[in-house]
């Protein structure tokens, strides 16, 4: 009786085991199963590429709620390819290009679910918005220079062609306006208005067929404009994101370890010591003579130009970074695109203000720390690095590595040999500490704490010197890139604080051997990706991607 029992038993556990481990032919299957290759994250990457852009029919892209649905159901299947990928044992740069092809699908995630600018955003269907915010597939791209041909020509007149379509599109997919986007909308229209005939007299030149084009687009976009005027009481909805969502864009496509909170705390860090430092230079320059901003036109094109192959010169012989040969200062000063002519004297904001005293830093940020590097990511042939980055996942890399060479270049001596090196310190600090107000002024529009009109004020009496206009271009265009752009001028200030990090973590790994060009030239050479991607490539440390995967 008791054999009978124990085979009862031990039939019973025999069954619970198979049951466990899966027939043998299925353990088989595992172990023979492919692994993931590197190869299959660029097969999925470039097929979301190709998915990722919406319908476009005459140049006429489909932001309908129909076509919006479908393309929410594609990134759901796209992110669940990614997802499979195991990529542990794959070596760290190619998990980095793994983590900069999630973070572009969760962007498009985020838009779908947060921003919806097609249906949120009057600014998303004006063409002179597409560098201050969310972009509308096939914006117009006014020409760096006449007469166009080819190609290039046709696509031109395809785009100018469909601007009233686009629109009229807009008025039916708006649903869900929001009220301070629509205030800035109505200011855009009036811009893009002046830009589109200014346009009409540059072509007469040298496409005269296509003046008519463009004066039917300046009176689509005057007729835009009237329409959110009209509609204006029923653009309702809160503009900002909320904290909430304000952290889950920074840590999920940004690939930013902080959270609001926490990013107001370090900011507000940032200021005391840019102030306090102010006012020590200050007190350190009271004997000296003021620094003066230029009078004429012809001066302040005169510094601006020594101003630039000065820091060429600094960065050369201090050898802080490699400079390639197509890199040159002509290229920057002349970019072309609609003729102008510029007032003078002309009233300075608060930038003007800063630059026609001392050029040097403001000039530095823009053309070492911006068109340096858009010039360095248009040669790189990677596939997943080269290529134009979606959701501008890159900007508190290139926003924050941008001023932070305001600062870390005058330590390392750049103002030095300047005609008032004292001064050019101060100069320094009081861009510092106005970018800590625009900043703050990020946080709280998306806390939803400011409105627009609160946010713009705030700015007025944050700038020092008062030297900010009250309701003028720059606090216009600060504020709505900020709104449209969720964390961007917050992240110019975090950005320059996780690239501080980042030197310090590698200077204390190479301890005597650390050199400053050497960090930076790798720094560069690793793209257009986010910080956090950079410091776990160059340094091997991944607490920041453990932090950020552990959400």
């Amino acid at each position: 009786m008791k054999t009978k029992n124990y085979l009862v038993i031990l039939s019973f556990f025999l069954v619970l085991l198979i049951m466990a481990c899966g027939s043998p032919k299925k353990i088989e299957e595992k172990k023979v199963s492919k692994p993931s290759t590197y190869e299959d994250l660029l097969t999925v990457f470039q097929e979301f590429r190709e998915f990722q852009p919406p319908k476009m029919t005459n140049g006429v892209p489909d932001y309908s709620a129909a076509a919006m649905q479908v393309q929410w159901n594609g990134l759901k299947e796209f992110q669940s390819r990614l997802a499979a990928l195991a990529i542990e044992q794959w070596p760290i740069p190619q998990q980095v290009d793994y983590h900069i092809v999630r973070a572009e699908m969760n962007g498009m995630e985020f838009y779908h679910r947060v921003l919806r600018p097609w249906s949120r955003d009057p600014c998303f269907y004006l063409q002179s918005q597409s560098g201050a915010g969310p972009v509308i597939q096939g914006a117009l791209r006014i020409p760096r220079s006449l007469p166009l041909d080819g190609e290039r020509l046709m696509e031109f007149k395809t785009q100018l062609q469909a601007l009233p379509e686009i629109f009229e599109q807009a008025k039916m997919n708006l649903t869900e306006g929001e009220k301070d986007l629509t205030t800035i909308a109505i200011w855009g229209t009036k811009e893009e208005s002046e830009e589109y005939a200014g346009l009409a007299e540059w072509l007469k030149d040298y496409h005269p067929e296509l003046v008519e084009d463009a004066l039917e687009a300046k009176a689509a976009v005057d007729e835009y404009g009237q329409w959110l005027e009209d509609n204006r009481d029923k653009m309702t909805e809160p503009s900002g994101v909320g904290k909430d969502n304000y952290t889950w864009w920074l840590k999920n496509v940004h690939l930013f370890p902080y959270t609001w909170e926490e990013c107001r705390d370090y900011v507000m860090l940032e200021d005391y010591r840019v102030r306090a430092f102010l006012k020590l230079e200050e007190n350190h320059n009271k004997n000296l003579p003021p620094l003066l901003p230029v009078d004429t036109k012809e001066e302040h094109a005169r510094r601006k130009k020594e101003a630039l192959e000065y820091v060429m010169k600094f960065l050369k012989e201090e050898k802080v970074m490699t400079i390639p040969d197509y890199l040159d200062t002509l290229g920057y000063l002349n970019r072309g695109g609609i003729p102008h002519e510029e007032k003078w004297p002309r009233e300075r904001d608060f930038f003007e203000q800063t630059g026609d005293r001392e050029p040097l830093p403001e000039q530095t940020h823009e053309f070492i720390g911006h068109y340096f590097d858009h010039q360095r990511h248009r040669r790189d042939t990677r596939p997943i690095r080269g290529a134009s980055r979606l959701y501008e996942i890159d900007w508190i890399r290139s926003e924050g590595f941008a001023f932070a060479l305001e600062e870390l270049l005058m330590h390392a001596g750049y103002l030095d040999k300047r005609p008032y090196p004292r001064r050019g310190r101060e100069i320094v600090y009081l861009q510092a500490a106005f970018r800590r107000c625009r900043a703050m002024a990020d946080l709280k529009l998306h806390s939803r704490e400011f409105n627009l009109e609160q946010a713009m004020q705030y700015c007025v009496e944050c700038a020092p010197n008062g030297w900010l206009l009250d309701n003028g271009p720059h606090v216009r265009y600060e504020m709505q890139t900020t709104l449209r752009f969720v964390g961007w001028h917050m992240g110019m200030v975090m950005g320059k604080v996780q690239f501080i990090k980042l030197l310090t973590d590698r200077a204390e790994q190479l301890g005597n051997k650390f050199e400053l060009g050497q960090f930076i030239d790798e720094y560069l050479a690793a793209g257009m990706i986010p910080m956090s991607l950079i410091r776990w490539e160059m340094t091997g440390l991944d607490d920041e991607m453990k932090e950020l995967l552990a959400e």
